[in-house]
């Protein structure tokens, strides 16, 4: 019996979007849900992505000081978004005044990681014995790891 080729969701989720003509939206969704991880928490706390037509990425930056910084990083920024992307997908960005949401205060400790213990690890060992596929399996583990630690921190509070 031939094996099928499974497809990461974000694969299944590209094509269907691209299929219905929503490719664009694809992108922009991208940039927004990995905009921290991309520039970064402190440019982050200032400067949000709002929307992304054609190749031109706007954001709104909540101070004159952080608009002049953001206007000398564009080219930074440009390429940190288009590596994450792995393709050109943005060529300028236009920078706004306004007033953005904020996840956290900026004056908020990030959250430290609750650690798994020799049990909990064991454990998610014990649910990954029968996959076979590495990438498969990596994926499951960080997924159970990360529902233990937020499992622990709302405990913990």
């Amino acid at each position: 019996m031939a094996r099928k080729r499974i497809d990461k969701l974000s694969v299944t989720l590209a094509k269907i979007l691209h299929a219905q003509g929503m490719g664009g939206r694809l992108q922009e969704y991208r940039i927004f849900g990995q905009w921290e991880k991309i520039v970064g928490a402190a440019i982050a706390r200032h400067a949000q992505p709002v929307t992304v037509r054609g190749k031109k990425l706007s954001l709104v930056v909540d101070s004159p000081a952080w608009m002049q910084q953001l206007s000398l990083l564009k080219p930074q920024i440009i390429e940190k978004v288009n590596a994450s992307l792995r393709e050109e997908a943005i060529k300028d960005i236009t920078l706004r005044l306004g007033e953005i949401a904020l996840t956290s205060k900026p004056d908020d400790p990030l959250p430290v990681r609750a650690s798994l213990n020799d049990e909990e690890r064991a454990t998610i060992e014990k649910y990954l014995q029968g996959v076979e596929d590495a990438e498969i399996r990596e994926s499951i583990r960080r997924v159970v790891e990360k529902d233990i630690q937020n499992k622990k921190r709302m405990l913990s509070k």
